[in-house]
């Protein structure tokens, strides 16, 4: 299994950005996806998923600003983060966790998100 993500950069305060995470060798439409990331000096945070049935689970700090889907046909998942701040700087990462277990058992190797002010 192999969990790609991409679409970080350099984006302005304010400012927008897409993330994907495209999956291999697994039947995506049978896993959760999820979203995380970690910013420097700090733990890995959750930052929202997409259910295997459909629905999101977002963390109470991206409500509103940040959105997730999913293409089932093409294996890929997308986050849409929009009026990023610098607090937003991270890397981030997807993951997958097979419906209706508890921990995510695969991991992308991430893609850094910077928000300069």
């Amino acid at each position: 299994v192999q969990l790609q993500a991409s679409g970080g950069g350099l984006v302005q305060a304010g400012g927008s950005l897409r993330l994907s995470c495209a999956a291999s060798r697994l039947t995506f439409s049978r896993y959760d996806m999820g979203w995380f990331r970690q910013a420097p000096g700090k733990e890995r945070e959750f930052v929202g998923r997409s259910n295997w049935n459909g629905g999101t689970d977002y963390a109470d700090s991206v409500k509103g600003r940040f959105a997730i889907s999913r293409d089932n046909s093409k294996n890929t998942v997308y986050l849409q983060m929009n009026s990023l701040s610098p607090e937003d700087t991270a890397v981030y990462y997807c993951a997958a966790r097979l419906k209706r277990s508890l921990s995510y058992r695969y991991w992308g190797q991430g893609t850094q998100v910077t928000v300069s002010s």
